[in-house]
């Protein structure tokens, strides 16, 4: 684990922290705690699913057809 993958971490972790208290400036530490492993979690799920789409190679049998009619 590298000091940039630390880095953003942290910064879920803060992310969730702060949404919880914007919708509840009152929220209590258990509240707050979980909000933060959420953020912690949230943010490694989202580094998977980018990785997961980096390692697949890209398909041109999926891509929509072209609006181009220069062809006709």
């Amino acid at each position: 684990m590298g000091i940039l993958d630390f880095a953003e971490e942290a910064a879920g972790a803060f992310a969730g922290d702060k949404a919880l208290e914007a919708v509840d400036p009152n929220a209590g530490l258990l509240a707050k705690a979980a909000a933060a492993v959420a953020g912690f979690e949230g943010v490694k799920a989202v580094k998977e699913h980018f990785a997961e789409g980096e390692a697949q190679p890209a398909d041109d049998s999926e891509a929509p057809p072209s609006d181009d009619d220069s062809g006709n």
